[in-house]
């Protein structure tokens, strides 16, 4: 399958947008530069819940950070699992989402990996690749 235009992207995010409540963040810093801190934060700020997903800290905004997608309990569901690790190490964060019954995987800017998008597509998750939600939100908030 050909990489989806930016025209059915932008769908599938609004999708997302539209219908997730949980975003686990592979890759979360508690460092306050580190665009990952504002991505949460911003996320938080719209009302989503967040799992911060690091071996690098215990908790990020208050929320409980797991090492591991694995880790993550039983009871919390993840609806989205949002990549902000590079391109190399993506693979292997889609096949955790797909395991864990993600309904989608969001990989940030500059994170590409088609193969790993394919897999998660015949999965049956939604998948956007090389956007970032923060901006996302900024433009829904624009419109109407």
């Amino acid at each position: 399958m050909n990489r989806p235009s930016p025209a059915e992207t932008t769908a599938a995010a609004d999708r997302i947008l539209d219908t997730a409540r949980t975003f686990a963040v592979v890759g979360a810093s508690a460092k306050a530069h580190r665009p990952s801190h504002g991505v949460m934060r911003t996320l938080l700020d719209h009302g989503y819940e967040v799992v911060p997903v690091t071996p690098n800290a215990t908790e990020i905004h208050g929320r409980t950070a797991y090492p591991r997608l694995a880790d993550v309990p039983d009871d919390v569901t993840v609806d989205v699992v949002d990549v902000f690790r590079r391109s190399a190490f993506v693979g292997a964060h889609v096949d955790e989402a797909i395991a864990i019954g993600a309904k989608a995987v969001w990989m940030q800017l500059g994170v590409i990996d088609e193969a790993a998008a394919q897999r998660a597509r015949d999965a049956g998750l939604e998948v956007v690749m090389d956007r970032c939600p923060a901006i996302e939100l900024r433009r829904r908030g624009r419109q109407g």
